[in-house]
């Protein structure tokens, strides 16, 4: 298989960021010729380049005004030729010709997938050079002083796996509120998941964007861990699509452009979300969408993959049913589904159990009928996210999350407007108070009663 480190050897590849250069590994082709095969032939128009992976070829080049073929050299495993046809000069310049009895296997790219891959990295990467930083330390300080016996809870705002959100405020400021989640030690360690929580604490703390929650601070005793957040009272996005059935194009486009940016902000950092549904957005009371919840994020190493199955069955990208490494193109593929339940009211894939919807999903976008109501536009950028091949996802390609911006379904949107919160949203959530939860279902109190204590200590960084 080939490696960003045998990439050193290729000039073209020398300067590239080890991110691009696993996803090169990734769209490789295995080829294989029988000895004596001319795997390139002199004087012929290609676009391809090959990495020899097995075996080895002998470089040969013809006489002019003859027919015979000088020998120049031997290649073998980790040699590569052809680099020059994905640089645009596509008339070859010598003979390849398989030399090994047992054969000879090649990895190869042509250049028009090369070209997809390859784009103004930096100008994707440097984009962000986080202005955020010193609006998150105001926030730490604003609420350094704050301590848990000053939160005063008003009502229930959700129940999780782990606890539940609260409504709170402060006992000496009935200004605003706030949405204090807690969560119980115990059944965090008892299903193992104390790395997801540390890992959901250090994202937020740097998250300072206009479509992800905030978070303010964060507190722990014998029971539980608590995370002090932004309230968003305008409800759960995915309360108003089961009152309404569905959305209409226009209010689909919204709600998708808010998490367009969300992963923009997140996935220039490297970080993938692996959880979007709509009980994870959140409208504010202006009617704009943040995204909540991020137990499955995680911060990648550029390049890397990360194997955790984790995610809602009916949004999960086939490479992670598969346990073939995914990266953020695995958010992309759940964009493209959530588009298709905004637009219909249900998700593309749904299976009477999880199994079920997994063999649905690995059959592919293809199979699912798309309903009448579903633009042709929407419905080729749904196609184009969910594509099972990760790689060929749009905003995964050379133009990165701008692709996407930039299809045609977003065609006269108004991105500024958005980003600055000009943009009138399709619902204006109807929201009395700081302290009005009607966007919210009621929740009676916790069954089971108050966890046991747990004192392991492995929250100390919390």
């Amino acid at each position: 298989m080939f490696t960003p480190g045998m990439v050193v050897r290729v000039p073209i590849f020398k300067n590239l960021p080890e991110d691009t250069l696993c996803k090169i590994s990734d769209v490789l082709e295995e080829c294989y010729y029988q000895k004596g095969d001319y795997i390139i032939r002199q004087g012929a128009r290609g676009d391809t380049f090959f990495i020899i992976s097995k075996g080895q070829v002998r470089v040969t080049i013809r006489q002019p005004d003859t027919q015979e073929e000088k020998f120049i050299r031997t290649l073998g495993k980790g040699d590569f030729f052809g680099e020059k046809a994905l640089q645009g000069d596509d008339l070859r310049t010598a003979n390849i010709i398989c030399d090994s009895p047992e054969g000879v296997t090649c990895l190869v790219i042509d250049r028009d997938t090369f070209n997809q891959l390859i784009s103004n990295l930096d100008e994707i990467r440097n984009r962000y050079n986080d202005e955020g930083v010193s609006q998150r330390k105001k926030i730490w300080e604003e609420f350094r002083e704050v301590k848990l016996s000053d939160l005063r809870v008003i009502s229930t705002l959700g129940v999780g796996g782990f606890g539940r959100v609260e409504l709170v405020q402060l006992a000496q400021d009935k200004s605003r509120s706030f949405a204090l989640k807690q969560m119980k030690k115990a059944q965090i360690v008892e299903t193992r998941q104390q790395q997801h929580i540390m890992s959901e604490k250090e994202i937020m703390s740097e998250a300072n964007s206009d479509f992800i929650v905030k978070l303010y601070k964060t507190f722990k005793d014998r029971k539980y861990l608590y995370m002090l957040m932004e309230s968003c009272l305008g409800g759960e996005l995915w309360t108003i699509l089961r009152d309404r059935g569905h959305f209409d194009d226009g209010t689909t486009r919204f709600y998708t452009a808010c998490v367009v940016e969300a992963f923009d902000y997140l996935h220039s950092r490297n970080i993938i979300y692996r959880d979007l549904k709509p009980e994870n957005l959140l409208l504010d009371v202006s009617g704009y969408v943040k995204l909540v919840d991020f137990g499955f994020a995680k911060k990648l190493q550029s390049g890397r993959k990360t194997w955790t199955f984790c995610g809602t069955p009916e949004y999960v990208a086939p490479e992670v049913i598969l346990n073939r490494g995914h990266d953020i193109s695995a958010d992309y593929w759940s964009l493209g589904v959530l588009m298709f339940e905004l637009l219909t009211g249900t998700p593309p894939f749904t299976g009477a159990d999880p199994m079920r919807t997994y063999n649905i999903i690995l059959k592919g976008i293809d199979a699912i009928e798309f309903p009448r109501n579903i633009t042709r536009n929407a419905s080729a950028l749904i196609k184009k996210l969910c594509r099972d091949n990760p790689t060929e996802r749009l905003g995964y390609q050379r133009g990165g999350i701008s692709e996407i911006q930039k299809h045609k379904w977003f065609d006269g949107f108004y991105w500024e407007g958005l980003r600055n919160r000009s943009l009138p949203p399709p619902i204006l959530p109807k929201v009395q108070s700081v302290v009005d939860t009607a966007n919210f279902d009621d929740y009676p109190a916790d069954p089971d009663g108050p966890p046991p204590d747990d004192l392991s200590g492995w929250d100390d960084d919390f």
